[in-house]
């Protein structure tokens, strides 16, 4: 199986494990964790892929940085 890689927006670098159906909402979600500590994260889809608007900065929130 590939995962890709993902560079946050906030400089951490994360892998997507899968992504998963909240079992009440029916909402997508994405399921990834952090390099460097190991933690594991879920996160709506939708705001996983969405575009960060702030006055520091303007672009994806993760970036694809390469598949593994």
């Amino acid at each position: 199986m590939k995962y890709k890689v993902y560079k946050h927006f906030k400089g951490g670098t994360y892998i997507k494990l899968n992504e998963a159906i909240h079992t009440e909402t029916n909402e997508i979600m994405v399921v990834y964790f952090s390099v460097s500590s190991g933690e594991v994260f879920v996160r709506p889809k939708d705001m996983f892929y969405d575009t960060v608007d702030t006055e520091k900065f303007y672009g994806p929130r993760f970036r694809e940085i390469r598949e593994k």
